[in-house]
């Protein structure tokens, strides 16, 4: 379908967002063009900002607004528990379920030899010298089933393991390849009470 060519370009870069196809995209620009022009520049003022203010927090890797973030600045947490994800989603996740208390450690992604990403393109030296330096109890690796996560979390543990420190990993009550961002606040509570040692 030919569209006029603003529209095109708005469908674009609906399209340009992660699991967003052709008709999510048309959908959310009509919407998009049928909202109030004060609410679409509110809409386009918050994407801006948070694209200018929110950067990586200096301890964990989390994106917030501030360094170091609000959970490694909080007196709340423990301090003493690291909890590995892969990206600030999975973070999310796990922080709704109001289950865990402790820190984390974002790694800002998973090895994966397919992709040419290897141990140095991720924060594994920066987990590492945190452990080191710091009175860490235990690690728990939140990665998710897939095969990257797999190998992700062998490969930590393993690197983990000098530091005789208890590391475990969160169990899964979710279909092998999916996604903890998509997993409902309970099965990810019952996956961290079930976290087993490696």
């Amino acid at each position: 379908m030919q569209y006029t060519k603003p529209l095109a370009k708005l469908i674009e870069y609906f399209q340009k967002l992660p699991s967003i196809g052709p008709k999510s995209a048309q959908r959310m620009a009509l919407h998009l063009l049928k909202m109030p022009g004060g609410e679409v520049e509110k809409f386009a003022d918050a994407m801006i900002e948070a694209k200018n203010t929110i950067k990586y927090c200096e301890i964990c890797f989390n994106m917030s607004s501030q360094s170091p973030c609000e959970i490694c600045s909080s007196t709340k947490r423990d301090k003493e528990t690291i909890c590995v994800v892969a990206e600030t989603k999975d973070l999310m996740a796990i922080e709704k379920t109001n289950e865990y208390n402790g820190v984390y450690h974002v790694l800002q992604g998973l090895i994966s030899p397919m992709d040419g990403i290897g141990a140095e393109e991720i924060r594994i030296k920066e987990l590492l010298k945190r452990v080191h330096e710091n009175d860490v109890k235990e690690v728990i690796l939140a990665l998710s089933p897939s095969v990257e996560g797999e190998a992700t979390s062998m490969y930590l543990s393993r690197l983990l393991k000098p530091f005789g420190i208890k590391v475990s990993r969160i169990a899964f009550g979710l279909p092998l390849g999916s996604e903890l961002e998509y997993a409902d606040e309970l099965t990810l509570i019952r996956a961290l009470e079930g976290r087993r040692a490696m």
